[in-house]
Protein backbone atom coordinates (compact mmCIF):
# COMPACT_ATOMS: atom_id res chain seq x y z
CA UNK A 1 0.00 0.00 0.00
CA UNK A 2 1.34 3.47 -1.25
CA UNK A 3 1.95 6.00 1.67
CA UNK A 4 0.11 9.27 0.64
CA UNK A 5 2.36 12.15 2.25
CA UNK A 6 1.31 15.83 2.13
CA UNK A 7 4.10 18.14 1.96
CA UNK A 8 4.44 21.23 3.56
CA UNK A 9 7.31 24.05 3.16
CA UNK A 10 7.85 26.46 5.55
CA UNK A 11 9.37 30.11 4.84
CA UNK A 12 8.97 32.59 7.71
CA UNK A 13 7.08 30.39 9.29
CA UNK A 14 4.37 30.12 6.63
CA UNK A 15 3.24 27.63 4.46
CA UNK A 16 4.16 27.87 0.89
CA UNK A 17 5.04 26.47 -2.32
CA UNK A 18 7.49 27.06 -4.89
CA UNK A 19 7.96 26.31 -8.48
CA UNK A 20 10.64 24.17 -9.20
CA UNK A 21 12.80 25.48 -6.09
CA UNK A 22 12.25 29.29 -6.92
CA UNK A 23 12.38 30.93 -4.27
CA UNK A 24 11.04 33.89 -6.24
CA UNK A 25 8.12 32.04 -7.67
CA UNK A 26 6.58 31.77 -4.08
CA UNK A 27 3.16 32.09 -3.31
CA UNK A 28 1.72 31.79 0.00
CA UNK A 29 -1.10 29.24 0.99
CA UNK A 30 -1.78 29.67 4.72
CA UNK A 31 0.28 31.24 7.53
CA UNK A 32 -0.07 29.01 10.06
CA UNK A 33 1.52 25.44 9.10
CA UNK A 34 -0.09 24.32 11.71
CA UNK A 35 -3.58 24.52 10.86
CA UNK A 36 -3.13 22.77 7.70
CA UNK A 37 -1.36 19.88 9.38
CA UNK A 38 -4.25 19.23 11.35
CA UNK A 39 -6.59 19.81 8.50
CA UNK A 40 -4.86 16.82 7.10
CA UNK A 41 -4.64 14.67 9.83
CA UNK A 42 -8.87 15.36 9.72
CA UNK A 43 -9.10 14.25 6.63
CA UNK A 44 -7.42 10.74 8.12
CA UNK A 45 -3.85 11.43 6.69
CA UNK A 46 -1.34 9.78 8.88
CA UNK A 47 2.26 11.19 7.38
CA UNK A 48 3.51 14.85 6.71
CA UNK A 49 6.85 16.05 4.63
CA UNK A 50 7.84 18.97 6.67
CA UNK A 51 10.30 20.83 4.22
CA UNK A 52 12.23 24.16 6.06
CA UNK A 53 13.28 26.08 2.87
CA UNK A 54 14.74 28.81 5.19
CA UNK A 55 16.94 26.24 6.58
CA UNK A 56 17.33 25.03 2.90
CA UNK A 57 19.02 28.48 1.89
CA UNK A 58 20.46 29.16 5.48
CA UNK A 59 22.47 25.89 5.29
CA UNK A 60 21.16 24.97 8.92
CA UNK A 61 17.99 24.27 10.33
CA UNK A 62 15.88 27.63 10.98
CA UNK A 63 12.22 26.16 11.57
CA UNK A 64 12.46 23.54 14.17
CA UNK A 65 9.87 25.47 16.38
CA UNK A 66 6.82 24.95 13.49
CA UNK A 67 8.25 21.35 13.61
CA UNK A 68 8.11 21.40 17.20
CA UNK A 69 4.34 22.78 16.97
CA UNK A 70 2.87 20.31 14.49
CA UNK A 71 4.51 17.51 16.03
CA UNK A 72 2.81 17.90 19.79
CA UNK A 73 -0.17 19.22 18.40
CA UNK A 74 -1.19 16.83 15.92
CA UNK A 75 -0.03 12.58 16.00
CA UNK A 76 1.20 12.62 12.20
CA UNK A 77 4.26 11.06 11.32
CA UNK A 78 6.66 13.13 10.36
CA UNK A 79 9.56 13.39 8.12
CA UNK A 80 11.99 16.57 8.07
CA UNK A 81 14.28 18.28 5.41
CA UNK A 82 16.17 21.69 4.65
CA UNK A 83 19.14 23.07 6.02
CA UNK A 84 20.41 19.40 7.70
CA UNK A 85 24.15 19.92 7.42
CA UNK A 86 25.51 18.89 11.06
CA UNK A 87 25.14 16.72 13.81
CA UNK A 88 23.63 19.68 16.06
CA UNK A 89 21.05 20.02 13.62
CA UNK A 90 19.81 16.57 13.04
CA UNK A 91 19.67 16.47 16.59
CA UNK A 92 17.49 19.41 16.58
CA UNK A 93 15.19 17.72 14.57
CA UNK A 94 14.87 14.56 16.38
CA UNK A 95 14.31 16.77 20.11
CA UNK A 96 12.04 18.46 17.81
CA UNK A 97 9.55 15.71 17.09
CA UNK A 98 10.86 14.23 13.30
CA UNK A 99 9.89 10.62 13.08
CA UNK A 100 12.43 10.55 9.67
CA UNK A 101 14.68 12.69 8.04
CA UNK A 102 15.25 14.04 4.63
CA UNK A 103 19.02 14.56 3.98
CA UNK A 104 20.12 15.26 0.17
CA UNK A 105 23.10 17.73 0.09
CA UNK A 106 25.19 16.16 2.48
CA UNK A 107 25.34 12.65 1.30
CA UNK A 108 26.63 14.56 -1.83
CA UNK A 109 29.12 17.08 -0.39
CA UNK A 110 29.89 15.01 2.84
CA UNK A 111 29.26 11.27 2.30
CA UNK A 112 31.13 10.31 5.75
CA UNK A 113 28.95 12.50 7.87
CA UNK A 114 25.73 10.90 6.21
CA UNK A 115 27.05 7.16 6.40
CA UNK A 116 27.79 7.65 9.97
CA UNK A 117 24.35 9.23 10.94
CA UNK A 118 22.67 5.91 9.25
CA UNK A 119 24.82 3.95 11.57
CA UNK A 120 23.73 6.17 14.51
CA UNK A 121 20.22 6.51 14.02
CA UNK A 122 19.56 3.40 11.79
CA UNK A 123 18.33 3.17 8.38
CA UNK A 124 14.70 3.57 9.37
CA UNK A 125 15.11 7.41 10.64
CA UNK A 126 17.35 8.39 8.04
CA UNK A 127 15.76 9.35 4.27
CA UNK A 128 18.25 9.66 1.48
CA UNK A 129 17.60 12.52 -0.54
CA UNK A 130 17.86 12.15 -4.52
CA UNK A 131 17.05 15.49 -6.22
CA UNK A 132 17.32 14.79 -9.85
CA UNK A 133 17.42 16.75 -13.50
CA UNK A 134 17.87 14.86 -16.97
CA UNK A 135 19.20 12.10 -14.63
CA UNK A 136 21.80 13.64 -12.55
CA UNK A 137 22.03 14.31 -9.19
CA UNK A 138 21.23 18.53 -7.76
CA UNK A 139 21.59 19.84 -4.93
CA UNK A 140 21.92 23.60 -2.41
CA UNK A 141 18.15 23.56 -2.71
CA UNK A 142 18.44 22.44 -6.76
CA UNK A 143 20.68 24.94 -7.69
CA UNK A 144 23.69 23.13 -8.47
CA UNK A 145 23.42 20.31 -10.63
CA UNK A 146 26.12 18.05 -10.63
CA UNK A 147 27.87 15.12 -12.50
CA UNK A 148 26.61 12.11 -10.47
CA UNK A 149 24.33 10.08 -12.37
CA UNK A 150 21.41 9.07 -9.87
CA UNK A 151 21.53 5.24 -10.67
CA UNK A 152 25.27 5.10 -9.43
CA UNK A 153 24.11 7.79 -6.97
CA UNK A 154 21.56 4.81 -5.70
CA UNK A 155 23.62 2.54 -5.58
CA UNK A 156 26.51 3.33 -2.92
CA UNK A 157 24.08 4.45 -0.74
CA UNK A 158 22.59 1.12 -1.06
CA UNK A 159 25.58 -0.56 -0.24
CA UNK A 160 26.38 1.98 2.73
CA UNK A 161 23.16 0.38 4.09
CA UNK A 162 20.20 3.34 3.00
CA UNK A 163 16.83 1.61 3.20
CA UNK A 164 14.52 5.12 2.37
CA UNK A 165 14.97 7.43 -0.61
CA UNK A 166 13.17 10.29 -1.90
CA UNK A 167 13.68 10.97 -4.99
CA UNK A 168 12.37 14.28 -6.66
CA UNK A 169 12.33 14.75 -10.48
CA UNK A 170 13.02 18.89 -10.04
CA UNK A 171 12.40 19.68 -13.79
CA UNK A 172 8.19 18.68 -12.85
CA UNK A 173 8.13 20.01 -9.49
CA UNK A 174 5.92 22.58 -8.41
CA UNK A 175 4.68 22.83 -12.29
CA UNK A 176 1.79 20.31 -11.86
CA UNK A 177 2.57 18.71 -15.41
CA UNK A 178 2.89 15.40 -14.21
CA UNK A 179 5.47 12.81 -11.52
CA UNK A 180 8.23 10.77 -13.37
CA UNK A 181 6.32 7.77 -13.13
CA UNK A 182 9.14 5.97 -16.18
CA UNK A 183 11.94 7.02 -14.07
CA UNK A 184 10.51 5.69 -10.49
CA UNK A 185 9.67 2.46 -12.42
CA UNK A 186 13.07 2.51 -13.68
CA UNK A 187 14.78 2.62 -10.19
CA UNK A 188 12.24 0.84 -8.38
CA UNK A 189 12.82 -2.08 -10.63
CA UNK A 190 16.53 -1.66 -10.20
CA UNK A 191 16.77 -1.32 -6.33
CA UNK A 192 13.70 -3.26 -5.29
CA UNK A 193 15.32 -3.42 -1.84
CA UNK A 194 14.91 0.51 -1.58
CA UNK A 195 11.75 2.01 -0.41
CA UNK A 196 11.25 4.57 -2.77
CA UNK A 197 8.91 8.06 -2.58
CA UNK A 198 8.35 9.67 -5.65
CA UNK A 199 7.80 13.36 -5.64
CA UNK A 200 7.47 15.60 -7.76
CA UNK A 201 4.61 17.15 -10.44
CA UNK A 202 1.64 14.93 -8.60
CA UNK A 203 -1.01 17.15 -10.44
CA UNK A 204 -4.18 14.16 -10.95
CA UNK A 205 -5.58 11.51 -8.21
CA UNK A 206 -5.17 8.70 -10.99
CA UNK A 207 -1.17 8.99 -10.42
CA UNK A 208 -1.19 8.08 -7.33
CA UNK A 209 -2.50 4.24 -8.53
CA UNK A 210 0.27 4.50 -11.09
CA UNK A 211 3.15 4.94 -8.83
CA UNK A 212 1.31 2.17 -6.25
CA UNK A 213 0.71 -0.03 -9.28
CA UNK A 214 5.09 0.53 -9.96
CA UNK A 215 5.64 -0.12 -6.43
CA UNK A 216 6.48 3.49 -5.36
CA UNK A 217 6.38 3.28 -0.83
CA UNK A 218 5.21 6.54 -0.83
CA UNK A 219 3.97 9.68 -2.68
CA UNK A 220 4.67 13.33 -1.67
CA UNK A 221 1.71 15.75 -2.93
CA UNK A 222 2.35 19.23 -2.63
CA UNK A 223 0.91 21.83 -5.15
CA UNK A 224 -1.67 19.66 -6.08
CA UNK A 225 -3.78 19.71 -3.06
CA UNK A 226 -3.30 23.68 -2.35
CA UNK A 227 -4.25 24.18 -6.05
CA UNK A 228 -7.34 21.70 -5.81
CA UNK A 229 -6.57 19.49 -8.57
CA UNK A 230 -6.22 16.64 -6.44
CA UNK A 231 -8.91 17.04 -3.24
CA UNK A 232 -8.98 16.10 0.07
CA UNK A 233 -11.82 14.07 -0.08
CA UNK A 234 -10.37 11.99 -2.62
CA UNK A 235 -7.24 11.34 -0.35
CA UNK A 236 -9.36 10.80 2.34
CA UNK A 237 -11.52 7.45 0.61
CA UNK A 238 -8.24 6.73 -0.78
CA UNK A 239 -6.45 6.10 3.01
CA UNK A 240 -9.93 5.08 4.64
CA UNK A 241 -10.34 2.39 2.17
CA UNK A 242 -7.07 0.98 2.86
CA UNK A 243 -6.92 0.85 5.75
Amino acid sequence: MIRIIPAIDIIDGKCVRLTQGDYEQKKVYNNDPLEVAKMFESHGIQYLHLVDLDGAKAKHVVNHKVLERIATKTNLTIDFGGGIKSGEDIRIVFESGASQVTVGSVAVSNPELFEQWLNTYGNDKIILGADAKNGKIAVAGWQDVTSIDIEDFFDSYQKKGAKYVLCTDISRDGMLQGTAVELYQKLIEKFPDMKIIASGGVAQFEEIARLEEIKADGVIIGKAIYEGTITMKQLENLVTNKK
